[in-house]
């Protein structure tokens, strides 16, 4: 079974191997190693996703959960979760989990409504230091958040709606980081 060390050792291993290859490559090893680990939980989450998708028969809704979730997610933000194998398997379930979502149209109002007023009040959440956008745009990214999730309520896609409620609630942040703003 592929360990967290074994994930971060093949990340490391590669980014290694490129420095080496590439001795002049503007990127460090750490940032390199960094990118490499990206691109694995990606297509992982993405591999499996859509793996238990086909068993399921849920191709299509997996396809609208994953587009969805991370669509809003680059705009707005949210949590990191610390772990490679815990991101993979926490990701593919979450969203295998959505591809089931159906509900009717009220609950689709109600879920928008409730990612609409947490994407106001919490958005964009974790993106310092992560992103390369100025925090003058942060409102920006907030409206752009707003826009997306209210274009579903004419779309009316129930997935879509699960995907952008459970990433919007991604977005809340713990006591520690509201102790830190009280002190600013």
């Amino acid at each position: 079974m592929i360990t967290i060390k074994s994930l971060d050792t093949i990340a490391l291993n590669i980014a290694t191997h490129i420095k080496t290859v590439v001795p002049d490559h503007p990127s460090s090893i750490d940032v390199l190693k960094h990118g490499i680990s990206v691109a694995i939980n990606t297509v992982s989450i993405i591999l499996l996703t859509i793996g238990i998708s086909f068993f399921t028969d849920r191709m299509q809704e997996a396809l609208l959960a994953m587009i969805s979730f991370s669509m809003l997610r680059q705009i707005v933000g949210g949590i990191h979760l610390k772990s490679n194998i815990v991101c993979i398997v926490v990701s593919t379930v979450l969203l295998t989990a959505l591809s089931f979502a159906s509900f009717n149209y009220n609950w689709i109002v109600i879920t928008s409504i409730i990612s609409i007023v947490l994407i106001l009040i919490y958005a964009p959440s974790r993106v310092e230091g992560k992103t390369r956008i100025s925090k003058k745009h942060y409102p920006l990214l907030k409206l752009m958040g707003v826009a997306i999730v209210a274009l579903n309520l004419w779309l009316a896609f129930p997935v879509v709606a699960a995907s952008f409620f459970v990433q919007s609630l991604t977005l809340i942040e713990g006591g520690v980081k509201n102790e830190e703003n009280q002190t600013e």
